[in-house]
This record gives structure tokens, C-alpha cells and sequence, in this order.
């Protein structure tokens, strides 16, 4: 799996699965149980991960949705 992003923002999470989704991408959001352990308060963010072989495209999307900013290295 390749981390796309990492965020607190839970409409930014809900936009990405959705672009992903749309696409046919199936995307893992990770930390989603232990941020809701911790209160949901925003302190610990979460991350989306897709397969390696869906990253390109994952990236593509995200970047032709004005995401580019949000994606992490790699």
C-alpha cells in the first residue's frame, strides 16, 4: 500500500474517497479507529493508502482535482 495523503480533514477524506471511488480505486483510510479512540478531536490524522499499482492514477486524479498540494512525496 502507498500513502497518497494524511490529513484531519474529514471532508477532504470524504472528497478523496470519492474521487477514488468513482474511479474504480479502492482506497484504505488508515487511523480511522484510533482517531475515533482518541475522541475524534483532530489530533491524530489519517491516512489514505491505495495499492502500488493504483498510486499513478490515484495521484492523477487527485491532482486534476486541485489536490496536488495535499499529496505526500512519492
Amino acid at each position: 500500500m502507498i500513502e497518497l495523503l494524511t490529513t484531519n480533514d474529514l471532508v477532504l477524506l470524504s472528497y478523496v474517497e470519492s474521487i477514488l471511488g468513482e474511479a474504480g480505486i479502492r482506497g484504505l483510510i488508515a487511523d480511522r479507529h484510533t482517531s475515533a479512540v482518541e475522541g475524534s478531536l483532530g489530533f491524530l490524522p489519517r491516512r489514505v493508502l491505495v495499492a502500488a499499482e493504483d498510486a499513478p492514477r490515484a495521484r492523477r486524479l487527485l491532482t486534476e482535482a486541485g489536490l496536488a498540494a495535499e499529496l505526500r512525496d512519492g
